[in-house]
């Protein structure tokens, strides 16, 4: 059974340990898909959950003022490390210096801090976390609350961005605050939590850490990811008072050992970040026993296990009458290939499938801005292990693809397999998650632009594996149309992903942090999806649907993400001081920063 939580089945010398020399960061150097440090012995793993067993019903016992004052300590820690986290992520990745790990890595999981210290503080003041907007009933019933933005900062910084969290159906506005911080009024004795984190993005780890710890009242044990074992010095650094406290472990290890975890009776449940292929070796088992495990649905394990697994993440386009402005139309070139190459295209939110309208006047204009912007983006190393294997299969399958840029040593060139069949339902641009600098484009054909907007929200729901994340762009001058607008509306709410982005790439509900972000609820362990459960939420509701997330259509000054921008190199490392302690002092060199971009 292989447990490492990779997206894709990996080679066994992917995860073997290696020794590594040091880098310029002065941690061993990430060797191809190996990792620095050796599995931490079965023993040392026997001992780290004891340790954790034995302080689990303490952790439930730290009140809410010691947990803030824990929660300072950390941020200040994490800040302390956050230069060589971003340096040795570029490092390890090949990644260019511009400013992208400091963003994925040290600030999403400062701000996540921060902002638990904000929820905390509305847990100290009334109860329960404060929600900063109105909440409102849709036509239906169905709850809606707003919660971004939080503060002055978050305006600035977010301009006319605006998020929600919508509720399951049932919670009613009178109750709305009983399903939030739910951990802090029903005490249940605590439990150990195996935290199984991904090998992309280097937040995802610690921020599933503390959601687990701050928002469900675990304690846990962390296996750092082969691919990323690099950062584990520093997290243990970052987690230092969490660690003295015993209320936080850190080992290393692969497959054999994430097994070895999952299977262990001190451990009370588990969290992965990964792929549905892990999930189910997990769940059921590997190999003939496992298949007929699932078939029969019989479990191995009863533990209570969250997942994110990943998604073939969808943009629809939304024609504009008469076609989209020049600058617009730039605009999301840019913005389309940044949900590209971002990580070099490592992102479980990375955009799979462009839908257009067939009719659309700018279908072919968009495709060829795309690709001009693509042209300007220096191909990355496929770091991520499988990655090659994975890319021939794609463009085995389509040899029409088109390769902007050479496949050279370790790096593949960004790929566009464009006019995809829609009623090719088996297509594996459909039902794979590509996990490379790869994406497709289809058409679908309608009469009308309402007409439009239902088919694709039906295909994305039908056709496209997952339910992690999709993205509308949505022109203004088409939502001056109230039918149009109407349509829109009704394709929001019959998306059935976890989040639904308008305009800003989909991965903005990872990177709020207050948004919930996880799969459309309702799978099951025979058909897992994008997985189970959600994370970062840190004003802690229970009775999560999904998260809508709405920015304007050509954002100003341009999103320090893009991958076009020019300044994010120093604009980022000022972003994480300041999320380490806000103030207004700070802005100015942040915003001439910005503008310039």
């Amino acid at each position: 059974m292989e447990i490492a939580t990779h997206r894709y089945p990996i080679p066994p010398q992917a995860v073997a340990p290696g020794a590594g020399s040091p880098g310029p960061t002065g941690i061993p150097a990430h060797g191809e898909g190996g990792s620095p440090y050796p599995p931490t012995p079965r023993a040392e793993m026997d001992r780290a959950v004891a340790e954790l067993q034995a302080r689990k019903v303490a952790w439930t016992a730290v009140g809410v003022p010691e947990r803030r004052a824990l929660l300072g300590r950390l941020r200040r820690d994490f800040l302390a490390v956050a230069e060589r986290w971003a340096a040795a992520s570029a490092t390890a990745f090949g990644l260019p210096d511009t400013g992208e790990t400091s963003l994925t890595g040290p600030y999403f999981v400062l701000r996540n801090l921060r902002l638990l210290d904000e929820a905390l503080a509305g847990i100290a003041a009334g109860g329960a976390p404060r929600i900063p907007g109105p909440v409102r009933q849709r036509p239906d019933g169905q709850v809606v609350a707003r919660v971004f933005p939080q503060d002055v900062y978050d305006r600035l910084f977010y301009g006319g961005v605006t998020a929600e969290v919508w509720m399951q159906p049932g919670v009613t506005p009178a109750e709305l605050a009983s399903t939030q911080a739910v951990a802090y009024r029903l005490k249940d004795g605590g439990g150990v939590a195996l935290v199984l984190g991904a090998g992309n993005v280097s937040s995802i780890g610690p921020m599933d850490a503390l959601y687990k710890l701050f928002v469900e009242d675990r304690v846990v044990i962390y296996k750092a990811h082969p691919v990323n074992a690099y950062l584990g010095p520093l997290l243990v650094e970052g987690f230092r008072a969490l660690g003295e406290a015993g209320f936080f472990r850190l080992v290393y290890g692969g497959a054999a050992e994430g097994a070895y975890l999952c299977a262990h009776p001190g451990v009370d449940e588990i969290h992965i970040t990964g792929s549905d292929k892990t999930y189910e070796a997990i769940v059921f088992g590997g190999g003939e026993e496992g298949r007929e495990r699932k078939a029969r649905n019989a479990p191995r394990l009863a533990k209570p296990i969250s997942a994110e697994l990943g998604n073939v993440s969808p943009v629809i386009v939304v024609p504009a009458p008469g076609g989209y402005r020049d600058a617009d139309l730039a605009y999301q070139a840019e913005n389309l290939v940044t949900m590209l190459t971002n990580n070099a295209g490592f992102n479980c939110n990375a955009t799979r499938v462009i839908i257009q309208h067939a009719a659309s006047p700018d279908r072919e204009r968009l495709l060829a801005a795309v690709r001009a912007v693509l042209a300007r983006v220096p191909p990355r190393r496929a770091y991520y292990p499988g990655a090659s294997e994975r890319y021939h299969a794609f463009v085995g399958a389509h040899p029409e693809a088109e390769r902007l840029g050479a496949e050279a040593g370790d790096q593949l060139p960004w790929t566009l397999i464009p006019k995809l069949d829609p009623g090719a339902r088996g297509d594996i641009c459909f039902t794979t998650e590509a996990f490379c600098g790869l994406f497709a484009e289809t058409a679908l054909a309608a009469g009308s632009v309402p007409e439009y907007l239902e088919r694709a929200a039906a295909f994305a729901n039908d056709s496209l594996w997952g339910t992690l994340n999709v993205t509308l762009l949505v022109p203004p001058a088409a939502v001056a149309d109230p039918a149009v607008a109407a349509a829109v509306e009704r394709a929001i709410a019959a998306l059935r992903y976890g989040t639904v982005a308008v305009n800003h790439w989909a991965a903005i509900g990872y990177g709020l942090v207050v948004t919930p972000w996880g799969a459309y609820p309702g799978h099951t362990a025979q058909d897992i999806q994008s997985g189970t459960g959600v994370v970062h939420n840190t004003l802690m509701f229970s009775r999560v649907q999904k998260s809508v997330v709405r920015a304007p259509f050509h954002a100003h000054p341009k999103p320090a993400w893009f991958a076009t921008h020019r300044t994010a190199a120093r604009l980022t490392p000022r972003l994480v001081r300041f999320e380490a302690a806000p103030g207004p002092a700070k802005l100015p060199g942040i915003f001439s920063l910005a503008l310039r971009g």
